[in-house]
């Protein structure tokens, strides 16, 4: 297990160095530079001179990478143009925000894609498995942004305007007006109704397809010898399957996990900017909106690590649920 540990975590730091300098290249090079979000008919031309001298904009590009990879791997993330503050508070205080989006929506998709995959297992080429198929294609081909604005067209606006529901959910924000003057559990109950939706979209999108995975799965390890030697021996077959089965099978549904970390990512992106939730994604539009290079260099590259050590979770989780694995890196 530690030389699987320390081989990955040595091949991390070369990709994530390439992708962290392909994103400075490519945005260098793209027209424009930050100083012209400061541009206008009452700044003089002098003004915005002066400006890109002191950022550095007008150095050779092989001499501001090489600035700006030797500040980053110091940890000095520079300072937000736009925002007038140092990158690494402007990180933190939204890091936290996608990370619990994140987190709780890969959970939600994790417990519903492999009961959802497990029955359909159980119940195959039955009109369970035909439905539920064809329910798990359809929110798995969907875009996220495109089911973020259905989430709240149903169940924030029509839910509470056109249904009166008892309960609906908001719309927008991370917390609603008045949340300072909550009492402490008021103000976990309003987080987490603005955690619902958002969460659930990238969930339902994510779900579908470790659904199919597990079925796929669930299947191979069904029709092995060992499981109708238990079936034989009279253990009933939902035993069979809670107990023996499904842990079998979860090994390569866990390895693909690293695979839907960049598509859990790229989702929250859209997710975030459709339901103003205040995290990663909306901050890296905006940044790149108004130029703003050094919180975009920044967010990206974060962004890259994440995907890195989501893939480096997987391996590490098959090692540990596959003794096949330990077995083959002790050799």
């Amino acid at each position: 297990m530690r030389r699987l540990l320390i081989r990955r975590l040595l091949g991390t730091v070369p990709l994530v160095l390439g992708v962290a300098s392909l994103i400075f290249v490519a945005l260098h090079l793209a027209p424009g530079d930050p100083v012209d979000v400061y541009s206008g008919p009452g700044v003089a031309p002098e003004v915005l001179d002066g400006l890109r001298e002191r950022l550095g904009l007008d150095d050779p590009l092989p001499v501001r990478y090489v600035r700006w990879m030797g500040a980053t791997l110091t940890g000095d993330l520079g300072h937000s143009i736009a925002r007038g503050q140092p990158v690494r508070d402007v990180i933190l205080d939204r890091l936290p925000n996608t990370l619990l989006l994140s987190g709780v929506a890969l959970a939600l998709a994790f417990g519903l894609g492999v009961t959802i995959g497990a029955v359909q297992a159980v119940r195959q080429d039955s009109v369970t498995d035909r439905v539920l198929t064809v329910v798990t294609l359809f929110f798995h081909s969907m875009p996220s942004f495109w089911l973020a604005l259905m989430m709240i067209l149903v169940f924030a606006l029509w839910a509470r305007t056109a249904w009166g529901w008892p309960i609906h959910f908001p719309a927008s924000g991370m917390t609603s007006v008045g949340h300072e003057a909550m009492s402490g559990p008021q103000q976990l109950l309003d987080r987490l109704r603005h955690l619902v939706l958002p969460a659930t979209t990238l969930a339902l999108v994510l779900a579908g397809g470790i659904a199919r995975h597990t079925r796929s799965s669930v299947l191979e390890v069904i029709r092995q010898d060992w499981v109708r030697t238990a079936l034989a021996r009279g253990l009933s077959r939902s035993r069979v399957l809670a107990t023996h089965a499904l842990p079998a099978a979860l090994p390569p549904v866990i390895t693909l996990l690293g695979l839907y970390v960049p598509a859990l990512m790229g989702g929250a992106v859209f997710v975030e900017i459709v339901f103003g939730w205040p995290g990663m994604g909306k901050l890296m539009i905006d940044a790149i909106a108004q130029r703003d290079h050094p919180v975009v260099l920044a967010a990206s590259l974060l962004f890259a690590l994440l995907v890195v050590l989501g893939n480096l979770l997987a391996d590490v989780l098959h090692a540990l649920l596959d003794p096949r694995v330990r077995q083959e890196e002790s050799r």
